[in-house]
Order: structure tokens, then sequence, then C-alpha cells
């Protein structure tokens, strides 16, 4: 009989993996999805610090109050909007499908305004304010649903990690999506600077405030496109995958914030593992917050900078098959010491070296490469936690949503005061809104904020992941407790 037994069971492990197969074309679907907060997420990073300060004519205070409230007010939105979905009742499209579908008009037109330059002068910082905060809360709506759906649409870990795998694929596609659109358009259309008493330029006014025009109008084009391809992903997620009802776990045990928090920052690898990507991802926001302004003006590279942040974003997405080999081949530990670290070296190179067009695309080439590791990392290190959460506590079930949501929490709550902070430091040096040059002390401003700072961030993040315990031995030995608890 025990023969039988296991056969039985090898049987129903069998007829179990088929039903939980997902087509390439669900696979697909679902990855499409996680296009629209990428490409949203990338055109905001990259542009908005810019277009406030040299479009929108905003002074940096109040620049760098519209960017940390924004990405604050973004992170507390985050694990509300978890809650209330984790509560949602099961409707026949599922639970978290509704969501996706009601947040996408609303969205598509609070961004779409976040682009546009009001008439009036003296409530730009409100509208902005306002918009952006929007903007946010309606995108949270979509994402947070969006990242818990992975468990809904299979029960089988290969076929979740497979799918995980098509979402990386296609979210960075969306960030290459986002920066060429933004930067191409943008970049068309470029108004003069404004002379500063040294400088020896003289610029037509009128014909100035015509160009103006023109980059106002084609910061209206892009987001446009943007709104259109944000509406078409949400269109193909809904009619491409199907959300499953789960029968092996139970419905979550209802809590409440405080309790969530509790419960996650009890978990002490979950704790290090947030607290070390929270170092490295904010050196990469900062980098990615202040490239632009870095190009234009610390570099001179006015006209090249949106095809600079493009190479960036290109090898990013090139090297994620690598590292997702890597990762499998040497652990997943050893890829964030290498992968983090490799920037390091070209980060000192953009400052040390005079500006050299040629040198900053070998830059933003080894750039993009250290960040594909930073962004597949977290989002494939996270899952052994909460495997390792299940094993520690099997009597507690169905979490998964709320170790994510803290940790998106945790990312953008510091970028928010990262980028708070690096734009109110360059008030403090002395920017000047369109100026054609700088005073020196915004370029060396601008210089620690893409070299000096990330640089000191990623190394107290790789000291943090020092004490990280989950190695390859214990996530091995956590997938087969959790596989065999699973079968019975």
């Amino acid at each position: 009989t025990h023969k039988g037994m296991s056969q039985f069971h090898g049987s129903l492990g069998g007829s179990r993996e088929q039903k939980n197969r997902l087509s390439i074309c669900n696979k697909l679907c679902y990855a499409v999805g996680g296009a629209p907060y990428q490409i949203t997420g990338c055109a905001l990073g990259f542009f908005l610090q810019i277009y406030l300060l040299d479009v929108a004519q905003l002074d940096p205070f109040s620049a760098s109050i519209i960017l940390f409230v924004g990405r604050a007010w973004d992170a507390i939105t985050d694990p509300t909007i978890g809650f209330l979905v984790s509560r949602s009742p099961w409707t026949r499209f599922g639970r978290m499908l509704p969501w996706i579908v009601f947040s996408t008009p609303l969205a598509v037109v609070s961004y779409f305004l976040i682009w546009y330059v009001p008439v009036f002068e003296d409530g730009r910082v409100i509208w902005y304010l306002v918009f952006y905060c929007l903007f946010q809360t309606l995108q949270t709506c979509f994402h947070v649903p969006y990242s818990a759906l992975t468990m809904f649409i299979s029960e089988d870990q290969k076929e979740r990690d497979s799918a995980t795998a098509y979402r990386m694929t296609v979210e960075v596609l969306g960030t290459v999506i986002g920066t060429a659109v933004q930067g191409q358009i943008v970049g068309m259309a470029s108004a003069p600077c404004i002379p500063t008493p040294g400088d020896n330029v003289t610029v037509d006014g009128l014909n100035s405030s015509l160009l103006l025009g023109q980059e106002k109008t084609a910061y209206n084009v892009a987001s446009g496109a943007i709104c259109s391809i944000y509406v078409l992903c949400a269109v193909v997620l809904f009619f491409g995958v199907k959300e499953k009802k789960e029968s092996s776990r139970s419905r979550s045990q209802r809590m409440s914030f405080w309790q969530g928090i509790r419960l996650v920052m009890g978990h002490g690898p979950y704790v290090k593992l947030v607290m070390g990507f929270l170092f490295t991802s904010l050196a990469f926001m900062l980098l990615e917050g202040n490239f632009a302004l870095f190009c234009c003006y610390t570099l001179g590279l006015r006209n090249d900078f949106q095809n600079i942040l493009l190479v960036i974003m290109l090898a990013a997405m090139l090297t994620i098959p690598f590292w997702q080999w890597f990762l499998t081949k040497f652990g997943k530990k050893t890829a964030v010491y290498i992968g983090t670290s490799s920037v390091i070296p070209f980060m000192l190179l953009v400052v040390c070296v005079k500006s050299n067009l040629i040198i900053t695309y070998m830059v933003s080439f080894a750039a993009g490469v250290g960040v594909a590791a930073a962004f597949l990392l977290p989002w494939s290190m996270l899952p052994d936690v909460v495997d390792d959460f299940q094993v520690q506590n099997p009597e507690s079930q169905g979490h998964e949503a709320i170790f994510y949501s803290f940790y998106v929490f945790f990312t953008k709550f510091a970028s928010g005061i990262s980028l708070g902070i690096s734009t109110l430091s360059l008030d403090f040096a002395g920017y000047i809104t369109r100026g054609c040059t700088q005073p020196e002390n915004v370029d060396i401003t601008l210089k620690v904020l893409v070299s000096a700072a990330p640089i000191g961030l990623i190394l107290i993040g790789l000291v943090i992941f020092r004490s990280y315990p989950i190695d390859e031995e214990r996530r091995q030995g956590n997938r087969k407790l959790l596989q065999d608890s699973k079968l019975f």
C-alpha cells in the first residue's frame, strides 16, 4: 500500500502540475501588466525634476517639496491600498482585476495633467502636488493588486517563477520604452538656456519663449503617448489573465496596519534584506533623479542626455538574462555583491574624467548593468524570505502581500527623502533655472549626488547584506519543507 500511496501522490502531483500550467500567452498577458508602472515611473524618475525646474520654472525649494511629498504620499498609500485589496470581496473577475480596471482611466488623466503647465503662475505648486499625489494613489490601486496577482495566477511555484521572469523582462522593457518615448520626444524640442551675467551668450527673448512653448507641447505629446500605452497594457492584462481562487491556503487573518508592521519586522531575514536593499536602491534613485541635470550642466551634454539615459536602460534590459543565469549558478548573495558593486568604478570615472561623450556612454552602459542587478535581485529574494517565514510560522497563513507592500513602502519613502534632499541641496548651492551655466557649487553638488553619495549608500547596503542569513542551502531546504507540507 505504501508503494500505491506514493504512486497516487505522484499522479496527483502530475495532474496538479497540468492544471497549474500557464500558457506562454497567459504569461505574456500577465507580464504586460507590469509595464505601465515602469514606463510612468521611469519618465517621472528621470524627467520630473528637470521639468519642474526648467519647464514649469518652479524654484528648487518648491520642486523639492513636490518631489518629496509625492513620493512619501505614494509610500503611505501602498500599505493602505494593500489592506483594502486584501479585504475586498471576490467578484466574478477575481479580487485583484477589478482594482486594475477601475483605477486606469483616472490614473491616465492625472498623469497627463502632471506634464501640463497651467496658465496661472500662483497656484502651480499646488497643481503639481495635487496631480502628482493623485496619480501616485491611482497607480498604487493598479500596482499593489498586480503584484499580489502573482500568487493567484497559479499554485505551482515553478510556474509563478516563470511568470515573474516574463514580468521582469517586460518591466525592464517598460523602463526602456518610458525613457525612449519621453526622452526622444522631449529631446526634439529643447528651449535655449538663459545666460547668466558671466556668460558670453545672447538669446533672443521672443524666440526663447516660442521655443519654451514648443518644449511644453513636447512634454504633452510624450505624456499622451505614455497614457495610451498605459491603457493598452491594462486592457491586455484584463482580457489575458484569469485569476484563480486559492484552494490550498486559507484566507489571511485580518490584520491592522500596526500588526502587519510587527509581523514583518519581527522576521530577522526580512529586516536585513529590506535594509540592505533600501540603501542600494537609494543609491540608484539618487543617480536616476539627478543624472539628467548632471548631464546637462556638469558634463555640458544638453543635447545628448536623453540618449545617455536610453543607453542605461537598454544595458539594464540586455543584462537581466545574464543576472538571472548568474544567480542560479553562483547564488543570490554573491549576485548582490558582484552586481551592486560593479557600478562603483564607473561612478568614480564619470566624475573624475573631463566631460567626454564616449566615456559617458561607457559609464552609462556599466550603470545599466548594475541597475539590472538592483532591479532583479530584490524581487527574486523576497519570495525566499516569505518561504522562510512560512516555515518558521506554519500557522500564520496568507501574509505574502504584506511582505511585498512593506518592501515597496520603505523604498518609496526613502526615495522621497533622497529626491527631496537632493533638490533642496541644489537650492542651497544656488541653482539657476534654465541657466546656460551653473555656479561651481551646483557642479560640486551634482557630482556628489551622482557619485559620492550613491557609492557610500551602496557600501552601507553591502555591509548589511553580510548578515543576511538565507543562503542557497537554507533556501532549498525551505522549499522542500513547504512542498512536502502542501502535498498533505
